[in-house]
């Protein structure tokens, strides 16, 4: 089985947007400051993995509320 078998086709902005439960604008922002999930650019589209989505979510897992994500 080839490697690109095994991969998820990549996402698209308004999918990502749609899991995070955020608006494709917060995503841009995200994008723009570097705060948020990595994503690759194709000439002008923009997409991302869902494993770097997957992680990026993972690591602001916190168990307390005076905790900080580690970036």
């Amino acid at each position: 089985m080839s490697q690109s078998a095994l991969r998820k086709p990549l996402a698209t902005p308004r999918e990502v947007a749609e899991y995070r439960r955020v608006t494709e604008t917060q995503l841009a922002q995200e994008r723009y400051r570097g705060c948020g999930p990595k994503f690759k650019k194709l000439g002008r589209k923009v997409f991302y993995d869902w494993s770097d989505v997957y992680a990026w979510v993972d690591s602001h897992t916190l168990q307390r509320t005076d905790q900080r994500p580690v970036a």
